[in-house]
């Protein structure tokens, strides 16, 4: 950066070409408009001819009013670059945004707005808004950057400053106040910084670009002559590099996402009260930070969601969205939902981004954690973290939409519980819209926020008049879509059909949407479909029942004759069955291969099925249902109505078992080194997506992610030399390899567990091929999540001798690689070691069904474990010297060193009340059968009616055989397992064959005494 000032002589001369920041003197910048050939350039100024130009006039001021003001050096863009070098002009259009930040003050010439008229003064507000200077690319920048502002007339008359101009300036840009006062530039969306270049224009198309290159902190390559979309669309790509958080999100969860893209959104003049209610709820300042839109199946929920989205999106309101969807992967499930909507919030607020990429860096694994250290870590730590956050800006609004469909309970009571935490936030305003099904397990989570948290509506209790007009305002577009498209009479429909139709529907859209899709199917009769609809109104069937029902005895009647209409049922139930079980959804060249049908067979039995299946016309994308309504109607049974369309969930999930089984098993299915690695040292990470996709296709994939869910709802258990056996003989550690290769190695160890559940008898040849595959799992999982093929090598290599896994496979150890002595000859007893304390453990305790295990430490924690992997659940702070479970396992009671007692809810790691005011240190704990009392060595303590849910009857515990007694475990009276010194003075739990060591180290040994 080179500078200009005034020579002795009153000539202006150059600077030497500073290199480093740190010896740039302060300095004046300009900011001014370019008039065509009378600007002095760097060649100008370097030969002499620099006063031949109009321009001159601009530098004499400038130079005149930063001496005046104390400064020796000043800048001016038109003659400190040389702009034939195309080195220093990249370099400087790049830095060009920091050169302005850093003067000292800049001066704006407005050389088209004269201070001469004796009333500028008065009109300076709405005349100065029309100067040229405002519409150019570059000077946005040159407003932004610098904090001191100062703006000057055609005759350089000061006109005033940033700050008193601020007003008017924001008026006239559209940028916010709180940018123009210097906060930083992450502060601010990314698409609301692109809205400021909007009506401003530059000589070359390019720059359009690349003047934003210093609002957005970025850096690209200037390649002029790519034209102005080509420049923007690297810039946009280099923004989402810079502000990607390269983190695992479930795909098609967002409501703009291609999976929800053709989903329908309200009509126009409907629903407009209650999305009214929302915008308000929404821009309120004093409302609840929680909106719960509950209602049943079919009322519209999900429309209303992906229609309020849309709206806050239009209004940049909208902070993530996240759009669950039973049985299609990671939107069934919480598992990516903290990241997804951490990773959309970070693209609203930039300035989140350093917190998460800060909390990632410190805990490399906190994808796996408990939800709740998600939520605290991924979006309330760097949401508390901004610096200079802007007041009074409209709220950020996360849509949840059908929080019913996520698969496990207890994650949509934690979900609940830390969404009611949003208000804690300073920095930005959250508020959270969730719609679902008034399901027990959501309505019991909304009660136990905190009062005043949430609000809600029911959609099934508003008015009947209301529900009843948008419904008819539905019907009458899309049939008038459908008469106009058929040609139809203008008098179709009726106004008496219309209303016949109203009244079947109420109160439930999905049924005018079924009605509609159904009427209006190719090659089908309109008036005719119509007609039969209306038929089912004379008759006692449930809404489901008309709704569905019509559309499947259409066809069904279209087929000849009864043995025709019973192939096609058993066609309709094993194709059509299969979808709307699949734990996730397949296309149609996916459900060939997995269901071996030819594609052309699913495509034709698929064809008539468009008004209850979303049937991509590309055999590549999923086949999904249209509303989770048809799937209820298929598999609930209803005993008001025969319905002969009934899908058996058992009997399909047992041939989906099948189906996979077979697909692993097959020639092309699993084997060694699937993906063609060149070495067994190759890193998961370092094997190209694309790679993996040819090898492990989605089907495949499928087969492995799922074979065991199919397999356990089929009811059937696994027994010796039958098919999955011996599929488990044959292709274990292939299956381990291909989970490992598509990121689901921690998902082993749990569906082993779960397999282990389904051996019968427990003495039988595959029970103990389990077990040993189970310990095989615990021991090697960090490996194979790390590096594929290590399963063959060192998982295998280092097994016990007697090892049965290690048996079965010992053929595929590399050769080049022996154990000459040191092999362990069986497994320890230590089955695994939990990692997480930092501090000695005070004590440790099982779940009453051992599926939990329970650790309490000097470190301040609790930590929660379940015990089938070694995972750690949740963490509770607090001083901690003695926790217990009580009886149900559903209540995890600490004392703390503070005299206080807590009670938590296991499942979601919340605290459901403080109990304060003990007279000393607590240090023995237990509950009494009834959960309601604990008994401590201070005394009995009530616990609040609040913090007690409903409690399960509970079973008679047997007593442990296993015992603990001085130096030795003790099994049925008998010495059973010697434990060396370091391991006699621990803290111990025991559950049935488990036992439980805490350690002064803060190590945590669970082991296995069968």
């Amino acid at each position: 950066m080179r500078l200009l000032y005034l020579k002795d002589k009153g000539d202006l001369g150059w600077t030497v070409d500073f290199i480093r920041d740190n010896d740039i003197p302060e300095y004046a910048i300009l900011s001014h408009t370019w008039e065509e050939g009378q600007e002095v350039t760097f060649d100008d100024l370097k030969h002499g001819h620099a006063k031949e130009k109009a321009g001159y006039k601009k530098l004499e001021l400038c130079a005149r009013q930063a001496a005046q003001d104390g400064w020796k050096y000043f800048w001016v863009d038109t003659c400190c670059i040389d702009k034939s070098n195309s080195t220093e002009l990249s370099e400087a259009i790049n830095s060009m945004f920091r050169w302005y930040q850093r003067a000292t003050v800049c001066y704006v010439y407005l050389s088209d707005f004269s201070s001469g008229h004796s009333e500028w003064n008065r009109s300076l507000s709405p005349a100065i808004k029309k100067c040229k200077w405002f519409t150019r690319g570059w000077t946005l920048q040159e407003l932004i950057a610098p904090l001191k502002v100062d703006f000057f007339s055609k005759e350089w008359t000061k006109l005033g400053n940033k700050q008193s101009l601020a007003q008017t300036l924001h008026e006239r840009t559209g940028i916010a106040l709180q940018a123009l006062e210097g906060n930083p530039m992450t502060l601010f969306p990314v698409e609301e910084r692109m809205s400021w270049v909007t009506g401003r224009e530059t000589t070359r198309a390019e720059d359009a670009a690349y003047c934003l290159l210093g609002i957005f902190d970025v850096q690209i390559p200037l390649l002029y002559g790519e034209g102005q979309q080509r420049a923007i669309n690297r810039l946009r790509r280099e923004i989402k590099e810079q502000y990607c958080l390269n983190i695992p999100i479930a795909l098609g969860a967002t409501y703009d996402s291609y999976a929800e893209e053709h989903n329908a959104r309200c009509l126009p003049n409907t629903r407009t009260t209650l999305l009214q209610n929302i915008a308000h709820w929404a821009e309120g300042e004093d409302e609840k930070p929680v909106f719960w839109l509950s209602g049943m199946a079919g009322t519209g929920k999900s429309t209303i969601a992906r229609t309020a989205a849309h709206l806050f999106a239009q209004a940049g309101q909208l902070g993530a969205s996240f759009f669950f969807k039973k049985g299609e992967g990671e939107r069934s499930n919480a598992s990516r939902f903290f990241s997804t909507v951490a990773s959309s919030l970070a693209a609203c607020q930039p300035a989140m981004l350093p917190g998460i990429r800060k909390a990632l860096e410190e805990d490399p694994a906190l994808l796996s954690r408990a939800l709740k250290d998600q939520f605290e870590k991924l979006i309330m730590r760097p949401l508390a973290n901004i610096q200079n956050a802007r007041p009074h800006v409209a709220a950020q609004v996360i849509v949840i939409d059908a929080l019913d469909e996520c698969e496990r309970e207890d994650d949509v009571r934690a979900i609940l519980q830390l969404l009611g935490k949003t208000r804690d936030t300073d920095s930005v305003r959250l508020r959270v819209l969730v719609t679902s099904r008034p399901e027990l397990h959501i309505r019991l989570g909304f009660r136990q926020m905190s009062n005043g948290m949430y609000q809600d509506l029911v959609l099934h209790e508003v008015p009947m008049s209301v529900v009843k007009h948008d419904i008819r305002c539905f019907l009458k577009h899309e049939l008038g879509s459908i008469q106009q498209a058929r040609s139809l009479s203008s008098n179709w429909p009726t106004e008496e059909q219309v209303q016949a139709l109203v009244e079947l529907s109420v109160p439930l859209f999905i049924f005018a949407a079924t009605v509609c899709r159904y009427v209006g199917t190719k090659g089908g009769d309109p008036k005719t479909y119509l007609n039969k609809i209306l038929q089912y109104r004379k008759a006692t069937f449930s809404q489901l029942d008309r709704t569905y029902l019509p559309v499947l005895e259409q066809i069904l009647t279209e087929q000849e004759d009864d043995d025709d209409q019973e192939t096609w049922l058993d066609n309709f139930r094993s194709l059509v069955g299969s979808i709307v079980v699949l734990e996730s959804p397949l296309s149609v060249v996916a459900l060939s291969s997995l269901l071996r049908i030819p594609q052309e067979q699913i495509e034709c039995r698929l064809d008539a099925l468009h008004s209850v299946l979303n049937i991509p016309s590309d055999r590549r994308l999923s086949v999904r249902l249209l509303h989770l309504s048809f799937r209820d109607f298929l598999v609930v049974s209803r005993q008001q109505t025969k319905n002969p369309f009934q899908v058996n969930q058992t009997i399909v999930h047992g041939k989906l078992a099948s189906h996979c089984l077979e697909l692993m098993s097959a020639p092309n299915g699993l084997r060694q080194n699937i993906c063609n690695l060149s070495e067994p040292g190759v890193l998961s990470s370092e094997v190209d997506e694309s790679q993996i996709k040819a090898n492990l296709p989605p089907e495949l994939q499928y087969a492995c992610r799922y074979w065991v869910d199919h397999l356990e709802r089929s009811q059937r258990g696994i027994k010796d030399g039958e098919a999955t056996h011996r599929f488990l003989q044959k292709h274990l550690l292939h299956w381990l390899e291909a989970m490992s290769l598509i990121n689901e190695t921690s998902l082993c160890i749990r569906l082993v567990a779960r397999l282990q559940g389904l051996a019968t008898p427990s003495d039988s040849a595959v029970a103990s091929f389990l077990r040993d595959a189970s310990r095989f799992a615990l021991r090697f999982v960090p490996i194979l999540a790390e590096a594929p093929l290590q399963i063959y090598s060192s998982a295998l290599l280092f097994s016990p001798e007697a090892s049965i896994v290690r048996k079965a496979f010992i053929e595929q150890i590399p050769q080049i690689v022996k154990v000459l002595s040191g092999r362990d000859a069986n497994w320890d007893a230590c089955r695994s070691v939990l990692e997480g304390h930092s501090e000695a453990v005070n004590a440790v305790v099982f779940s009453p069904d051992g599926q939990l295990l329970a650790s309490a430490s000097d470190d301040s924690t609790v930590r929660v474990w379940e015990t089938a992997t070694g995972q750690c659940r949740s963490g509770h702070s607090g001083d901690i010297s003695a926790v217990v479970f009580s009886p149900d396992g559903q209540l995890l009671a600490s004392a703390s060193t503070d005299c206080t007692v807590r009670v938590w809810e296991t499942a979601t790691g919340q605290c459901r009340s403080v109990l304060e005011g003990q007279p000393s240190w607590i240090l023995r704990i237990a509950f009494l059968p009834d959960s309601r009392t604990l008994r401590t060595n201070r005394g009995d303590i009530s616990l609040p009616s609040g913090s007690i849910a409903a409690l399960a009857p509970l079973q008679a515990q047997e007593p442990s055989c296993t015992t603990i007694e001085s130096e030795w475990i003790v099994r049925r009276t008998r010495r059973f397992l010697w434990l060396p010194p370091e391991y006699r003075n621990c803290t111990t739990a025991v559950h049935e064959y488990m036992v439980c060591l805490g350690c002064s180290s803060g190590r945590v040994s669970l082991l296995s005494l069968q």
